[in-house]
């Protein structure tokens, strides 16, 4: 199968000021082509630095694709870069500065001198217009290799990833092959316990199984490449079929499945409705479930930490006074090595009181507090 690299262009981002999205963007559109992604490279605003990127890349990959760096301004170095880096000069596109200018009309403006740098690319370079945007794109062709230049702005490399990229790549790479994935969402269940499960699948070559860890969660990928989208999901279903066996419910949902939306929706087959007082979680629970469709009335924040009895006697009063079916008390309690967390839950077929403790970093305590919290609430 091709192989692709990108290339993410701009100080900005090395210096966290702007967070990359595009790459993320373009990793998914490669994957649905059937296309390999290698490597995720990115350089700051220096001609030479991204040269050598893109020279380091040329031998091992089919495709290159760098966003960002074609502006007007004197750090836009990406059309420069690529000319260095294929060893030609950039030429003047008389059908290209017409282009912008007529952009710039339609905005109500008139193009200044420095736009004309945007009309240069590197010497037998496709053109490639942007009717969404002031930035051509370009793209120069090796014997083996497609270097694709795209804007920075999300929108427009979106616009030409779609419309003139993608048909390109499948055109000049015969591309028949897909490239799908399913994420399967656990809870409840540390990664190490789900590795000892199913190791042996995590071995296979096609598809492959992968574990992605999270504050309270555990994610664990399936991805198959196949000569069609029919002949991919059947591999993928095979494996699901294997991993639901094993895993059980640990199992709380798949790829956009959230663990309140799936909490909430078992709380709604029970026609029960919930309410949520919580301590030390910044709001967070009650957040996630207020973003959330489905039987839940509200809560309460408070600001100091409970200890296990007054936290029960807290959510009956709450419950009382509020006449729902189910309440559920969390409370954190910080530590310097460990954190404590009670939990307590009242429901019409009783009463639970679930002490927990976490020994992560701090940071991520509140969010696995959080999972936990509504893990429990989805086997209630």
């Amino acid at each position: 199968m091709p192989t692709a690299e990108i290339i993410t262009i701009g100080t900005e981002i090395l210096l966290g000021e702007i967070v990359d999205t595009n790459t993320r963007y373009l990793s998914r559109k490669l994957r649905e082509q059937g296309i390999d992604l290698f490597r995720q490279t990115t350089v700051g605003d220096n001609v030479n630095r991204i040269a050598q990127a893109i020279q380091n890349s040329l031998s091992s990959s089919d495709i290159i694709i760098t966003t960002g760096g074609l502006g007007p301004t004197v750090d836009d170095p990406t059309r420069q870069a690529v000319a260095l880096a294929v060893g030609v000069q950039t030429e003047f596109r008389d059908e290209l500065w017409e282009q912008i200018t007529e952009r710039y009309l339609r905005f109500g403006r008139t193009p200044t001198e420095n736009n004309k740098r945007q009309a240069y690319v590197p010497q037998g370079a496709i053109a490639v217009e942007n009717p969404v945007g002031t930035a051509p794109a370009f793209i120069f062709e090796t014997e083996d290799c497609s270097i694709i230049a795209l804007p920075g702005v999300p929108r427009e490399m979106e616009h030409l990833m779609e419309i003139t990229i993608i048909p390109y790549l499948r055109q000049r790479l015969d591309l028949h092959a897909v490239i799908k994935a399913r994420v399967i969402h656990t809870a409840g269940v540390g990664e190490s316990q789900i590795d000892n499960v199913i190791g042996d699948l995590e071995l296979l070559g096609n598809p492959t199984v992968g574990l992605a860890a999270h504050s309270g969660r555990v994610d664990v990928r399936i991805t198959a490449k196949a000569d069609s989208e029919e002949n991919a999901q059947a591999m993928i279903q095979e494996i699901e079929g294997k991993l639901r066996q094993r895993l059980g419910d640990w199992i709380f949902g798949a790829d956009q499945e959230s663990l309140e939306q799936v909490a909430l929706t078992h709380l709604g087959s029970k026609g029960w409705e919930l309410a949520v007082v919580e301590a030390g979680l910044n709001g967070e629970l009650i957040h996630r479930l207020a973003s959330t469709s489905g039987p839940f009335s509200g809560g309460e924040v408070l600001t100091n930490p409970l200890n296990a009895d007054y936290l029960l006697q807290i959510i009956e009063s709450y419950r009382q006074a509020h006449q729902v079916d189910v309440v559920m008390g969390v409370t954190l309690h910080p530590g310097e090595e460990q954190q404590i967390i009670y939990l307590a839950v009242i429901t019409p077929d009783g009463e639970q009181q679930i002490p927990l403790s976490y020994g992560g970093p701090p940071g991520y305590a509140v969010t696995w507090a959080v999972n936990q919290s509504l893990d429990i609430m989805r086997k209630l």
